[in-house]
């Protein structure tokens, strides 16, 4: 009676509804149930291994953190004007699954913007929208890599490349990088299914990858079957000098998968990215994705398609790289003044939202890095993006969300998290 199956009339009886309850109430105890099988059978050994290199911070806002724009300085109004007037009579193909690869008023503004800004070529259809870029390597090493399969990487590099190609089976080789960027090596022993890169500006260290080792990474993935994966990492932001033309558009037919997101230009909680696929690959991965990620947010897309073709986003770029640019400034000058200019990264100089603090030798990078966070100094420590135990110690500072005015009292917290020498000339 109590759950709503059957009521009582007083002088009447016991009735049993005509309509079911709302919802179902237990009013049982809850007893111990089965035991848990023990975390090293739960969880499988790829699992394991991954909850054992954990990188990602559960914070994702405080000081210094790299990666991470001025998320304040986004045109919210504008684009929730937009998205309104979108969402007020929307389309019901809009409000389903999109197994197309994504809207197509995305798609058409994405190939004029790349094409203009970044000198890649493509059609529309080449175009797959995608929740970001662990999603693109992910659908990527997926559709692309059996197990066993090799896969070369920047070395050092971004952790989730790693996590990815780790957790579906498939070896790695890191690849020194210098100033030039990545160096391909001149005797391949053994072909890779893909090769990771970050040319335009590599992540960590910054560095800008020569035109001569763009056209020798070419020739060497045409020559053994391998495909180019090119995350065009913060390619948007340069402060000095001109910027390449991608990878993928330096010759015709590249065998490049070229990928992208809007976590750096607008702000990271939007999800959204996108990949360019060589022809050969359309059909299959776009199939793919729709069967494995089952695609959506078409309303954002649409209101993101009108933000760009209505010249917002270009216009939010440029003013984003004025204030980035004064803020990499100040630090810089921080560091310069409080460090020494030998603190500063070599490769650093000119692009990307953050610099790298160098370390001595023997300074412990990851126990800064701990001991900062705990007071809400969100640098990564360098070392931590290395594969081989030959590792560089310093530290990441993004720069992009801290205001100059905050600037310096945080930096003088991570002074006092530094070795004793770091902390002479420090600010009062």
């Amino acid at each position: 009676m109590t759950e709503g199956y059957v009521s009582s009339r007083q002088g009447s009886g016991t009735f049993v509804e005509k309509t079911l309850p709302d919802r179902f109430t237990f009013t049982g105890s809850i007893g111990e149930g089965g035991a848990a099988p023990a975390p090293e059978v739960a969880i499988s050994r790829r699992g394991q291994h991954l909850l054992s290199q954990v990188s990602a911070s559960p914070r994702q806002w405080g000081a210094f953190i790299p990666g991470v724009p001025d998320v304040n300085a986004f045109p919210h109004p504008l684009f929730s004007k937009i998205q309104a007037r979108i969402s007020r009579r929307p389309k019901p193909e809009r409000l389903s699954y999109s197994c197309n690869g994504g809207t197509p008023e995305l798609q058409h503004a994405l190939v004029d913007y790349l094409r203009v800004s970044r000198g890649v070529n493509c059609q529309v259809d080449q175009i797959l929208i995608t929740e970001g870029i662990h999603q693109a390597i992910d659908l990527v090493t997926r559709m692309l890599c059996d197990r066993g399969d090799l896969a070369w990487i920047e070395e050092p590099s971004y952790w989730g490349i790693r996590h990815v190609l780790t957790m579906n089976d498939v070896r790695v080789t890191p690849l020194t990088v210098d100033a030039n960027g990545l160096c391909p090596p001149e005797k391949v022993t053994e072909a890779p299914r893909l090769i990771f890169v970050t040319p335009s500006h590599q992540y960590p260290l910054g560095a800008v990858m020569s035109l001569e080792r763009r056209q020798r990474l070419l020739s060497l993935a045409r020559q053994h079957g391998s495909w180019i994966i090119e995350d065009d990492y913060d390619s948007e932001f340069r402060f000095s000098g001109q910027p390449i033309p991608a990878l993928q558009g330096l010759v015709a037919e590249a065998p490049v998968v070229y990928i992208g997101t809007f976590s750096k230009t607008l702000y990271p909680g939007l999800r959204l990215g996108y990949v360019v696929l060589p022809r050969p690959l359309v059909n299959d991965l776009k199939t793919a994705h729709a069967e494995l990620y089952r695609g959506g947010h078409s309303l954002i897309q649409q209101a993101l398609a009108e933000f760009i073709t209505a010249g917002h986003y270009s216009a939010h770029i440029r003013r984003m790289r004025l204030l980035y640019g004064r803020r990499r400034a100040f630090l810089t000058e921080l560091i310069s003044r409080h460090c020494g200019p030998q603190a500063l990264s070599d490769f650093s100089d000119n692009a990307g939202l953050h610099l790298i603090l160098n370390l001595p030798d023997g300074a412990d990078d990851v126990a800064i890095a701990r001991r900062a966070n705990a007071r809400n100094i969100l640098v990564r420590p360098l070392s931590r993006y290395y594969l081989t135990e030959q590792r560089k110690k310093g530290l990441l500072m993004g720069f992009a969300s801290l205001p100059e005015s905050e600037m310096e009292a945080a930096f003088a917290i991570l002074l006092e998290c530094m070795p004793e020498p770091k902390k002479q000339n420090a600010p009062a």
